[in-house]
């Protein structure tokens, strides 16, 4: 658990221009959340749509570690509970809470276990190469599918119809975007070499 994350190993480590550094790293994880939650292709009927929030997660939680990663997806979320259009789904008719307590309520809070999660790994240095990446990378996505889809079934007629809704249409596009992930977080730390503390 000793290991540096990527977020440590750049930039000043200590006194005010760290904090100043976490600032910055947090807003721009959230806005980099926000982003890449729009990015997205609708898939009808369900409420879920496919977007790219998935890799943004799985990015920061591995680039950022436990602490500064849960920061800022409690951000991102503090943000969307304020009523801005920071999720997928999210509009000026409906947002915030409403649109939090949701069909896609539940991927969000799986969005905070797979990012401390991640976290975790990284500061074990897993996230130093793609074979070792690769795993939890796999387990963060479910951390994301089991909330979001108990959550879901709520809102369907059945458990068919949920997995419909929340889970089987997602499947190969998740695992491309956790591919993209743990293929880039390795890649990352090539450019910045080896940091541990």
């Amino acid at each position: 658990m000793n290991a540096n994350v990527l977020a440590n190993a750049i930039g000043p480590h200590e006194g005010t221009a760290l904090r100043v550094k976490q600032v910055v790293l947090v807003v721009l994880g959230i806005l980099a959340l926000a982003v890449a939650a729009k990015i997205k292709v609708p898939m009808f009927p369900s409420p879920v749509p496919i977007t790219m929030g998935t890799f943004a997660v799985l990015t920061i939680g591995a680039a950022y570690g436990p602490r500064l990663g849960l920061i800022t997806i409690l951000g991102y979320l503090l943000v969307g509970a304020l009523g801005f259009d920071v999720f997928a789904n999210s509009s000026a008719e409906k947002f915030g809470l409403t649109y939090m307590m949701g069909g896609t309520g539940g991927y969000l809070v799986g969005y905070v276990l797979a990012t401390l999660y991640l976290g975790y790994t990284a500061r074990r240095g897993l996230d130093r190469s793609v074979e070792t990446m690769a795993g939890p990378m796999l387990l963060a996505n479910v951390l994301i599918y089991v909330p979001g889809v108990l959550w879901l079934h709520q809102f369907t007629s059945g458990w068919e119809q949920t997995m419909e809704w929340g889970l089987t249409p997602y499947l190969i596009g998740d695992l491309i975007k956790l591919g993209l992930a743990a293929l880039l977080i390795p890649a990352l730390w090539k450019l910045v070499g080896d940091a541990r503390s």
